[in-house]
């Protein structure tokens, strides 16, 4: 019964005069904003109750704040005006000839080392198709990608992709980024766990690669001695070369980054630094037409 009466009078004008009142504190201020007579707004927030069945507000005498079933509602609410927001961006798009709108996670390995040309490919090939691509860490990506946020994903193999349809992309081995003066520069490979000694400039805590040297270290018995967390392969490289310690850090980005910097980069011997990257979807078979195409372009760069 709650779900018809919702369909029925639940429309987005309401649910952004309820935001407004919660931002601008009482309901006269957030019926300017919107440019609606206050009766009107006090009328439409009093039918969005009766359809709840619930209160949304604390009415006091120096404005409105949200009971725990209106922060509830604020947080859909807020997802769906964006949500609607960017529809209408990507149906506009139409009008400009694009013929179709990917959304796309990655994690910062992906985005860094291959996702540059791989999309510049792709996008020769397909002039028409848009590409909104996102950054986060790889169990980010598959949350997202779980929760509808983007049609595919790129992650690290070694994360628990919870059932989601997986395809290799591509390898990705790991390497330790040291100064050239280091005891250990060199060496043709190390063990992980003969690079404890040192200070660690690690990257952020989600990071799969930051996650997985703590593992190492832990299995070696062993802390990982991180004297700093940056954001970013780039930043990572400066610390080094300002001698606030080694990091991890894959093959690629090193050539990217390190390489020009005068530092070096030394294999890991360890099994674990031989990894790879995957690209995941909720269903293959449900890809739109474009993303099929990106899905089926990444899938052959491997």
């Amino acid at each position: 019964m709650l779900q018809k009466s919702l369909i029925r009078r639940l429309d987005l004008i309401t649910l952004q005069l309820f935001v407004a009142v919660h931002e601008e504190g009482t309901l006269t201020r957030a019926a300017s904003r919107e440019a609606i007579a206050v009766s009107a707004a006090s009328k439409r927030l009093m039918e969005l109750e009766e359809a709840l069945g619930i209160s949304l507000f604390v009415r006091q005498a120096k404005g409105m704040t949200l009971t725990p079933a209106g922060e509830t509602l604020l947080h859909h609410a807020r997802q769906m005006l964006f949500n609607v927001e960017k529809m209408g961006l990507e149906l506009g798009e139409h009008s400009h000839g694009v013929r179709g709108y990917v959304r796309m996670l990655a994690n910062l390995s992906a985005i860094i080392q291959f996702l540059p040309e791989d999309l510049r490919d792709f996008s020769a090939r397909h002039p028409q198709v848009k590409t909104d691509l996102e950054e986060r860490p790889s169990a980010g990506v598959i949350q997202g990608v779980l929760d509808g946020v983007a049609d595919l994903g790129i992650c690290s193999i070694d994360s628990d992709i919870k059932g989601l349809h997986s395809v290799l992309y591509r390898p990705d081995k790991l390497v330790v980024l040291m100064p050239p003066h280091h005891p250990l520069a060199n060496r043709s490979s190390v063990a992980f766990a003969d690079t404890l000694d040192s200070d660690y400039v690690g990257l952020h805590a989600a990071s799969s690669i930051n996650m997985r040297t703590h593992a190492a270290a832990r299995e070696a018995g062993k802390v990982l001695r991180v004297r700093i967390h940056v954001p970013g392969f780039d930043a990572m490289c400066r610390m080094v070369q300002a001698n606030m310690g080694i990091g991890v850090l894959p093959q690629r980005a090193y050539e990217l980054f390190g390489r020009a910097l005068g530092l070096t980069a030394v294999p890991l011997s360890d099994d674990w630094s031989d990894r790879a990257l995957i690209v995941v979807v909720r269903n293959e078979a449900l890809l739109s037409p474009v993303s099929r195409m990106l899905f089926e372009h990444l899938r052959g760069t491997a």
